[in-house]
């Protein structure tokens, strides 16, 4: 079973039928013994999301609020993503995606790699400038 979040176990617990107040108290407990921190969940949710799918922060939040993280606890394990990483993040991606695309038009190569980026939350300002830098020197070149 992985982490959940409060909310989650909530939502478990009402599918289970468990009466709401005893949901809640059993919830409060859990909290109080450190068994359910929602906090530590969006840290290690986001450094885990970021390193391994390359997921911009925008991304990342909307995640979090679907996992039924509270605002302020997102933008605090938001705010611990550095700018230039997940920059270099997008960097990577687009490294290893110019690598299978060789044989394509350079339009072609423009289009896809921003749909990439723009899956995975990275603003266009910036998806446009890493995608023009990477591919000035590799085969499929913009």
């Amino acid at each position: 079973m992985s982490p959940k979040t409060r909310a989650q176990l909530a939502d478990a617990l009402a599918a289970k039928g468990i009466p709401d107040e005893a949901a809640e108290a059993v919830l409060d407990r859990y909290t109080e013994v450190g068994l359910i921190d929602d906090a530590a969940f969006a840290r290690a949710w986001v450094s885990s999301r970021q390193a391994g799918r390359g997921l911009a922060t925008r991304v990342l939040a909307q995640e979090l609020r679907n996992k039924g993280i509270d605002k302020d606890i997102a933008g605090a394990a938001l705010a611990d993503l550095d700018p230039a990483a997940e920059e270099e993040s997008a960097r990577g991606l687009v490294r290893r995606k110019l690598r299978s695309m060789g044989n394509l038009e350079p339009h072609v190569v423009t289009r896809r790699l921003l749909g990439m980026l723009a899956r995975k939350g990275y603003p266009s300002e910036v998806a446009l400038r890493v995608i023009r830098e990477e591919s000035a020197g590799s085969p499929a070149g913009i």
